[in-house]
């Protein structure tokens, strides 16, 4: 046999061909799912909301359709986030919201699909696996690789599998932050705390009704967010907008005038407690690992890198090179998505992980 049938023979190329040809990278985050179609890019990247009707328990709108009524929804219709934490909170909405997102990048192609990758929080329960697990299952998805999403991040913000050094990718997403410290393709160190950029809305939200008296809502709080908040000292303190609401004392519509001096000890509140979070993963590490993040550096993945001056604070705080990876929100579902394109790095996870399928007795490659 000739050295290239025996390459051949080893890669089942066929059955590689197989799993290319129908497979689907999946990031269900808190506040997002990005769907990936091998072959098509991303597809799907809409809310993780669900409209239901309050009196029958009728789904009628998901995704971009459910947020255009977030906040205004109709008296019989409520709004909801199936997905908490980066866990299933709602595990009913979770499975109707997924298996739309999923026909949805079908596109009519097929109405079973035979494989997906799927990104989890480091250190979810098997109980929450297993949410997850079931929810695709009724997304007619035959089986799932779940893989970490600091791992995922990790080969979407530049790192290799067969790099032997550290690497520390910091992944900040709407209700989670995800710390891991991946070396020859594995996570040697992670850590996942339950708090967010959504965290930094929750904030404003609060101190403007308690502390100017007006009730406002998340789109008015993201504005706040975007427009006013930052994670360094503004260079304006006196910049301010106009922000509307309902007077919480007399229950009629009210505007306040608010500025960056105000909103910035808010959300600086919140960047430190994930900052501080980041500098505690990063201790006690093993002196060659510590070794390769002092040389590296800290690379920021998803969409709460964005925020306006966080890789600046880090930075600052931590003593450290920091990076923010190119697309930030799409760096999860660019390492799944590699998995594709380089199959024997997804050989080697599944080699290592515990419990990555849904039918635990099949080969995902047949």
């Amino acid at each position: 046999m000739s050295f290239i049938t025996k390459t051949a023979a080893f890669l089942n190329r066929n059955a590689l061909g197989n799993l290319v040809s129908e497979s689907i990278a999946i990031d269900l985050g808190s506040a997002a799912t990005i769907v990936y179609v091998h072959g098509r890019g991303v597809v799907v990247d809409e809310p993780s909301l669900v409209a239901v009707n309050t009196v029958t328990g009728e789904v009628v709108a998901i995704g971009l359709e459910a947020q255009q009524m977030y906040g205004r929804e109709a008296r019989d219709v409520t709004v909801i986030a199936p997905l908490l934490d980066g866990v299933v909170a709602d595990f009913e909405r979770t499975k109707e919201m997924l298996a739309h997102f999923v026909r949805k990048a079908r596109g009519g192609n097929s109405y079973f699909s035979r494989r997906a990758l799927m990104s989890v929080l480091y250190g979810i329960t098997q109980v929450e696996r297993r949410a997850l697990l079931s929810a695709a299952e009724h997304a007619r998805i035959g089986r799932v690789v779940m893989i970490e999403e600091g791992l995922a991040a990790a080969f979407g913000g530049g790192v290799r599998l067969d790099d032997p050094r550290a690497s520390a990718v910091v992944d900040i997403g709407s209700g989670t932050t995800n710390v891991a410290i991946v070396a020859n393709g594995s996570i040697v160190h992670g850590h996942a705390e339950r708090i967010g950029s959504w965290d930094i809305n929750a904030a404003i939200i609060d101190h403007v009704r308690r502390h100017r008296g007006l009730a406002i809502g998340a789109h008015s709080a993201e504005r706040l967010k975007l427009e006013l908040a930052s994670a360094t000292l503004p260079a304006d303190l006196s910049e301010e907008i106009t922000i509307r609401g309902r007077d919480v004392l007399t229950g009629s519509p009210g505007a306040i005038e608010i500025t960056a001096g105000e909103i910035y000890p808010i959300a600086q509140h919140v960047v430190h407690k994930i900052v501080e979070s980041v500098s505690t993963t990063l201790t006690g590490l093993p002196p060659e690992v510590a070794g390769d993040i002092y040389d590296r550096g800290i690379i920021l993945t998803g969409g709460g890198a964005q925020f306006g001056g966080l890789d600046e604070y880090l930075r600052e705080q931590t003593k450290l090179s920091v990076r923010i990876a190119n697309e930030p929100r799409y760096a999860i579902v660019r390492g799944l998505a590699q998995m594709f394109d380089e199959p024997l790095w997804l050989r080697r996870i599944l080699r290592s992980e515990p419990h990555p399928l849904l039918d635990a007795g099949a080969d995902y490659y047949s």
